[in-house]
């Protein structure tokens, strides 16, 4: 453990985040398989927390655990919500992507109409259908999807300021957050209380994203998450850095969304 933070900032830190994502005590102290008083002690910072610990939080809770334990460490959840304008493109393409606020709470209605249900598809699941669907279409078609930037951490790749955009899609009652146990774990859902908005989407965005669903969407967390780690975006990318759109014309197969072959399925 680093000694540039205390005790009770890593508790402080630890307790926002458990509050934003909606568990309770009892149930990140049943995650970490010990006593309810022992996690109090942890936020109250009386109780040191072990690296093993931390990095099964981080998994969970979705933080990198070298930001988290920086002294510069800015908590995500005090991202501004974000204006419902949506940003219109250069004429010129751009490989720093600006947010199509619309059409991405679509996509993300959509995504969940199509495999919500399924039992695989938590939080992390969803994070990570998106980032196939944004970096596949812009293979394809050289212009952003949604124009989210991921940013890539050991959980892997975590879309910026979405929990900000989910947060509002809730309080617009378009989300319901619901906590469930998957695998003897708990685990964030997310259900769609309206259909999507199809006339925000064209052909070329739909057939895209109905491509990541069908080749996707039945995945483990762990296989897309591997399958995602062994692509070349994100290993020429940086822990802690944006992971950069231009990197996917220098894909392979079986990645490059330009050359699928259903062989390797």
């Amino acid at each position: 453990m680093e000694d540039s933070i205390s005790k009770q900032m890593i508790g402080n830190r630890l307790r926002k985040l458990r509050k934003e994502k909606g568990f309770s005590q009892d149930e990140l102290a049943g995650y970490l398989e010990i006593p309810r008083s022992s996690f109090v002690n942890i936020e109250l910072g009386k109780r040191n927390i072990s690296v093993a610990e931390l990095m099964k939080l981080s998994e969970l809770l979705g933080f990198s655990l070298d930001r988290f334990l920086s002294k510069d460490y800015e908590m995500e959840l005090d991202i501004q919500k974000v204006s419902e304008v949506e940003v219109s493109y250069r004429q010129t393409r751009i490989s720093i992507p600006e947010l199509k606020l619309l059409k991405l709470k679509n996509i993300i209605l959509y995504l969940l109409e199509k495999s919500g249900g399924k039992a695989n598809m938590e939080e992390r699941m969803l994070f990570k259908l998106l980032y196939l669907c944004d970096f596949n279409f812009y293979e394809m078609y050289e212009e952003h999807l949604t124009g989210v930037r991921y940013i890539k951490l050991s959980s892997g790749p975590v879309p910026a300021r979405t929990e900000g955009i989910l947060r509002e899609m809730i309080e617009q009652r378009l989300l319901k957050r619901i906590k469930v146990e998957y695998k003897g774990s708990p685990r964030i859902k997310f259900l769609p209380m309206v259909k999507p908005d199809l006339t925000k989407l064209i052909a070329a965005d739909k057939e895209v994203i109905d491509q990541v669903i069908d080749r996707y969407s039945d995945w483990s967390v762990s296989a897309v998450n591997e399958y995602i780690q062994s692509d070349l975006p994100w290993k020429a990318t940086e822990e802690g850095d944006f992971i950069d759109y231009e990197l996917v014309f220098y894909r392979e197969c079986p990645y490059s969304a330009r050359n699928y072959d259903h062989s390797d399925l």
